[in-house]
């Protein structure tokens, strides 16, 4: 997957940092970190656990790096080992039983909307939201999404349209007070 979000020499870099190459590791850091962190933000909804998310895959991709033999892109398997790791963050999450934040509801209407919003990603099928973020907040491509996510294109592209689907449900019923 060549996107302008990965360096184009991802195989090189992957290459690099198997054979123990600190400066190889800080430039997957330096040029990926921000965007791993943009998108763990929005799989998981705060900042804190995303840059739990984030760090836990650098050590994961530096962990196993060795696994890594090019079938997908360098890219594609450092995204797939985030979105992982973000499921992993999320299950934790539901064994603790935390509550989402409930303390915005009397502002002003465009927060509540927001609110709707995030409460209506929350209750779709995580594969849902997934692809829904993916496609809408990062602007991945359906290609890139699909190899991310080790899916057919199409399932990819059908997922983003339930989503949305349900997305326009949930917030429907909420204009109308249920």
């Amino acid at each position: 997957m060549d996107s302008p979000a990965f360096p184009a020499a991802g195989q090189d870099l992957a290459a690099q940092i198997r054979q123990g190459s600190a400066g190889a590791f800080e430039r997957l850091y330096q040029s990926q970190g921000a965007r791993l962190k943009s998108i763990a933000y929005h799989l998981l909804g705060n900042r804190p656990d995303a840059e739990d998310a984030v760090q836990e895959t650098f050590l994961k991709v530096y962990r196993s790096i060795g696994t890594y033999h090019g079938q997908a892109a360098f890219s594609s398997w450092v995204y797939r080992i985030l979105v992982n790791t973000c499921t992993d963050v999320r299950r934790g999450r539901k064994r603790r039983a935390e509550e989402p934040d409930n303390q915005q509801r009397g502002r002003e209407s465009s927060v509540a909307l927001k609110i709707a919003l995030e409460r209506a990603l929350v209750e779709l099928n995580p594969k849902h939201r997934t692809v829904f973020l993916l496609a809408e907040v990062e602007g991945l491509k359906h290609s890139e999404i699909a190899e991310i996510l080790e899916i057919p294109e199409g399932t990819s592209k059908n997922w983003l349209f339930e989503a949305k689907q349900a997305l326009k449900r949930a917030l429907a019923r909420r204009e109308k007070g249920q």
